[in-house]
């Protein structure tokens, strides 16, 4: 028998655009403060907020968070704050990994895609909670180092297309932790690497009819606006507090969307 949580709403949902703008102020602010594509608030408060279905709010986010993450990676790279060899390595991955994310999200039952998303929302949050970034240098990386920011790409591409999420909540710490990358330098790497990412994805879903275009053009001017805002937060704060206020983020929106699946 169907799972009966695929039977959620398919088809574009007309919000009120005040919603969809208070949604894109936030989550541009916090896709420039921590480095992510703004997917990890866009999503749930779709589906909390706006009543989308999953898969909707899935390919919507990612459709909105392109044109946030180009305002967020131009932020840092006037800083100085990308690594543009790792970009290039992650996003050839990425890219890649975001064709199969979007056929599993088109073939996955919604039941499976909100325990994952949870899933990792939370392994993230725990993480970073043990985390104090050091604003170091840049590093070299050699043949193995290639290879496994390869990998790493795939597997935030996939991740990406599966749960409308830029890809930067793996990045970023798998880049302070594996690599020992700047934190500030690792968010703008991972703002860079949303773009194609997000492009190969939003592609994919606009064919399965998994966007919502209309509202993602409405979030994404709207995180636009404060993408650049976040960026020059991020340089300001402590790297400690900032990890630890992301990990909280995260942690409250995998509570939430936890808490949806009985609501």
């Amino acid at each position: 028998m169907p799972d009966q949580l695929d039977q959620v709403q398919h088809s574009p949902v007309r919000q009120a655009p005040t919603a969809l703008l208070a949604i894109g102020l936030t989550s541009g602010l916090l896709s420039g403060l921590f480095g992510v594509g703004g997917g990890v608030l866009i999503v749930p408060a779709l589906v909390l907020l706006a009543g989308f279905g999953q898969k909707l709010a899935h390919g919507t986010s990612l459709a909105a968070v392109v044109p946030i993450s180009i305002t967020g990676a131009i932020g840092y790279a006037v800083d100085g704050s990308v690594n543009w060899m790792v970009a290039a390595l992650l996003a050839a991955g990425s890219m890649a990994g975001a064709v199969l994310g979007t056929w599993l999200l088109h073939v996955l039952p919604v039941r499976w895609l909100r325990y994952g998303f949870a899933a990792v929302l939370l392994f993230t949050a725990i993480r970073l909670g043990f985390e104090t970034p050091q604003r170091l240098g840049e590093v070299e990386l050699g043949v193995g180092g290639a290879a496994l920011m390869l990998a790493l790409g795939l597997l935030v591409g996939t991740l990406s297309g599966m749960f409308g999420v830029g890809g930067g909540i793996i990045m970023v710490p798998a880049m302070i932790l594996l690599f020992g990358i700047s934190d500030v330098v690792a968010k703008g790497t991972s703002l860079l690497v949303v773009i194609p990412t997000g492009i190969i994805a939003t592609v994919q879903n606009l064919k399965r009819g998994n966007t919502d275009l209309r509202s993602a053009t409405i979030l994404g001017l709207a995180g636009v606006v404060s993408a650049y805002g976040g960026v020059l937060l991020a340089l300001l704060l402590p790297p400690r507090l900032s990890v630890v206020l992301f990990a909280a983020l995260l942690a409250f929106t995998a509570y939430r969307m936890l808490r949806a699946k009985s609501d």
